[in-house]
């Protein structure tokens, strides 16, 4: 990856679209500081599906380790309470 002010960008624009099409990126600063990455459009692609296949694979490992830990065998909550809560949230609907 290369860097480049945003002046020296602006006065070499068909250079460095070439530099990018052949697979570079190029960071443009202003005032020393990255204001914007130059990269192609089909790395974009691939980095937010690396992304989303990543994020994918950690949810299943997830549901994985769920599916092997055991419930508890008592309930954490009374028939009676849940019965009250049922009873609080259909109240809730009847009040909309």
């Amino acid at each position: 990856m290369s860097t480049m002010s945003v002046s020296e960008a602006r006065a070499a624009l068909p250079e460095l679209l070439d530099r990018v099409l052949a697979g570079d990126e190029v960071t443009i600063t202003r005032h020393g500081q990255a204001v914007a990455v130059v990269v192609r459009p089909d790395a974009i692609r691939v980095r937010r599906a690396d992304r989303a296949l990543g994020d994918a694979e950690r949810l299943r490992d997830r549901f994985d380790r769920a599916r092997a830990t055991p419930l508890c065998d008592a309930p954490t909550v009374s028939a009676e309470r849940a019965h009250e809560l049922v009873a609080d949230v259909a109240a809730g609907r009847s009040a909309r």
